[in-house]
Parts: C-alpha cells; sequence; structure tokens
C-alpha cells in the first residue's frame, strides 16, 4: 500500500469499512467518527515515522545544477568576514552569501602546518553556491586530528552566535557540516562520527594514523583522495577509512587519477574535488536531491565507490 503524505489526508476523505459484524451493529453516526479516527491515527503515524527518519523539507536553492556549472563559482556573490580567535579555534575567514536567506554553516579546516589560507579557494567557491562557509585557523598548525575535529565543532558553534557583520541573520543552525583537507579531513571525518546530528561531512586527501575505525558513522560523508599521495595514501587512509564505515551510511570514495596529497591548496576549484564537495553539501545539507546525479564516477578518476544512487 501506498504511505499518504499529509497533503493527501483531508477532512473530505472516506476511509473504506470493510463490511464485518462489528460495522453491521454500528450506526452511521459511529461508523463515520470510527473513519475519522482511523485517519487521524495513520496520520500520527506518517508524522511519527518521518520524526524518527530525520525528514526536514529540502532547500533548493539556486537554479538547476549542471556539470558546468559544478566547475564554476555559483550564483551567490559572497562577502568575507573575520572570526576572531574564540574559544575552541584559532578563527578564520566567513564566506557570506549576499542574498538574503538562511545557509547551511560548513566548517573547513585546514591541514598540518597548514592556515586557513590553503582551503580558501576551496571554501569561498562552496560559499558562492550557496553557504556560509569558516575557513579556519587551528589552535596549532601541528594539531592532530582528534584535536581538529573539537575545533571544527568549535567553529561551527562560534559562528552560529556571531551577532555583527554579514553573517547575522544567514545561518541555519540546524543545517552544519564539516569539511577538511589532510589532518583537518582526519578530524572532519572524527567529529562526523561523534556528532551525528551534522548534516554532512567532507573529507579532502584525509590523513589519520591512529584512529581510522570509523564504523559507528552515520553522517553522511564523502571522501576525495589522489592516487598519487604518497603522504595520505588511498590504501592507508581514505580507502581503509570509507571501508570501515557502514553500508548503511550514505558515503562516497572519489580518488581522483595522478593527483598528489596538495591537491586540495594547488589546484584550481574547477577540480573534481570541488564539484563532489559542492554537490555532496547541496545534496546532504540543503537535502536537495538535484544534486544526487551529480553523486556518480568521473572520467579524471582512477576509482569510485559509493553507496548511492543518492
Amino acid at each position: 500500500m501506498r504511505k499518504l503524505l499529509p497533503a493527501e489526508v483531508s477532512s473530505a476523505e472516506i476511509v473504506p469499512v470493510s463490511p464485518s459484524y462489528e460495522a453491521l451493529r454500528l450506526s452511521p453516526m459511529e461508523i463515520r467518527l470510527k473513519q475519522l479516527l482511523m485517519k487521524r491515527a495513520a496520520l500520527a503515524a506518517f508524522l511519527a515515522s518521518s520524526l524518527f527518519h530525520g525528514a526536514t523539507h529540502a532547500q533548493a536553492i539556486g537554479p538547476d545544477p549542471t556539470a558546468a556549472s559544478l566547475a564554476a563559482d555559483g550564483p551567490f556573490a559572497v562577502s568575507t568576514q573575520t572570526a576572531s580567535r574564540a574559544t575552541g579555534f584559532a578563527g578564520g575567514t566567513i564566506y557570506v552569501p549576499n542574498t538574503a536567506g538562511r545557509y547551511a554553516l560548513v566548517a573547513f579546516c585546514p591541514g598540518f602546518t597548514n592556515s586557513q589560507s590553503a582551503v580558501a579557494a576551496l571554501g569561498r567557491r562552496l560559499a558562492t553556491h550557496g553557504f556560509v562557509v569558516v575557513t579556519m585557523n587551528t589552535n596549532s598548525i601541528f594539531d592532530f586530528p582528534a584535536s581538529r575535529a573539537t575545533q571544527l565543532i568549535a567553529a561551527l558553534n562560534t559562528v552560529a552566535a556571531i551577532s555583527t557583520g554579514p553573517v547575522v541573520g544567514k545561518v541555519d543552525s540546524a543545517r552544519r557540516m564539516v569539511a577538511g583537507y589532510s589532518m583537518g579531513g582526519g578530524g572532519a571525518l572524527i567529529a562526523a562520527r561523534g556528532n551525528p546530528s551534522l548534516r554532512g561531512a567532507v573529507a579532502l586527501a584525509p590523513w589519520s594514523d591512529s584512529d581510522k575505525n570509523f564504523s559507528t558513522t552515520t553522517v553522511p560523508t564523502a571522501i576525495v583522495a589522489g592516487s598519487a599521495d604518497t603522504t595520505a595514501s588511498p590504501t592507508d587512509h581514505a580507502t581503509v577509512f570509507y571501508n570501515s564505515m557502514p553500508t548503511t551510511t550514505k558515503k562516497l570514495l572519489a580518488i581522483i587519477s595522478g593527483a598528489t596529497h596538495s591537491f586540495p591548496t594547488t589546484s584550481t576549484p574547477n577540480q573534481p574535488a570541488s564539484g563532489y564537495q559542492i554537490a555532496w553539501s547541496k545534496r546532504f545539507a540543503d537535502q536537495d536531491v538535484r544534486y544526487g546525479p551529480f553523486l556518480v564516477t568521473d572520467s579524471r578518476l582512477s576509482s569510485f565507490a559509493s553507496t548511492g544512487p543518492f
């Protein structure tokens, strides 16, 4: 039987009652009351199921996507704002769409010995597609993934609470994501594992040496790596992380052919990593199903896996 949507349930509908001994004993008014009670119970069950499974309204922000649009700046002009050093992380730069509206919030963490400038190009590109993005500095450039995971969450909380500047009124606090590069990518994976309320995570060339088990992760997670990465080789890092996640988790692994560890910082945003980050963030932070068809393999990849279609 097809499940009724709330809009399909109206007081004018009649729920058929099969002839039975009980029905024969009821008056027309009693039958009508029974029908109304049945409809109310069915609607309550539907709503309870929706809440249980985290159903939310999709946010269709921006025009229909194309392969070309995912390889270019999005339709939103952005302003920048400084995030001051705060408890938990060392501040950074916030990219905010100028267009009025409420947008998902993404914290983007750089790698070992890097500052936020290492991920600035990808962070800004993501913001132009309709996100508030903070490219963050870490407390120490030598922080390891577990510390970066904690700082990612601190960055989300801090930016969501800012009360001055272009970001005010632009953040939808219910839609949060984490992203990271290298040890920042490892931090994003750890943050997603420990914070199931996050809408998604994107890890670029992720590195995590001692923590490789993500079997409890439920947050939709995309991992993009380089086949020529000798610092965080996909064999020892990205593929291990992906395989450790449950098959019930929405996940994706894309390995770019010939890319080294530095691909997120040395390539322009017109690369597979940027396209996957945008499409993944749109699909899961905004729950915009228009982006699902772009979360597939690419001719520039040497390997691809996912639990899609999405």
